[in-house]
């Protein structure tokens, strides 16, 4: 399956493209994982956009559906874009969260556990984190 562009995604949605909404899009379909706001406003791709159109670009492509939310027990969201493709994060899986180094990382192929909610409920989203240490910080 080829990968679809930020720009084809907002277009499928009839979601005004904007620059910056395209490269953030992009940016996120192919990180390794999800990626705080901090870390997205950072990436060298980036930089040409003020943080704060960064931080109004996240919020934009979560509340369209294009982009999945995940807070670290850090308390700090991280994004990652919704694609149908291997890159990027669908966000129906658990995900772990290194309490060394801060990184997320995505456990796909594992079902998140069901739950019962009361009868009159909406379920609006789900997560599960699991933390600890990576493997990575664990040999350094």
């Amino acid at each position: 399956m080829s990968a679809v562009s930020g720009e084809n995604r907002l277009r499928s949605r009839n979601i005004r493209r904007t620059r910056a909404r395209v490269a953030v899009l992009d940016f996120l379909r192919r990180a390794a994982g999800p990626l705080s706001a901090g870390q997205v406003t950072a990436a060298s791709t980036l930089r040409s956009f003020h943080r704060v159109t960064i931080y109004r670009t996240l919020s934009t492509l979560k509340s369209c559906g294009l982009v999945h939310a995940v807070q670290g027990v850090d308390g700090t969201w991280r994004y990652s874009a919704h694609t149908p493709e291997r890159s990027g994060c669908p966000g129906n899986h658990p995900h772990f969260f290194c309490l060394h180094c801060g990184r997320m990382f995505c456990l796909p192929g594992q079902s998140l556990p069901r739950v019962r909610v009361p009868s009159n409920a909406v379920v609006q989203g789900k997560q599960l984190v699991v933390y600890g240490t990576c493997g990575e910080c664990r040999r350094g």
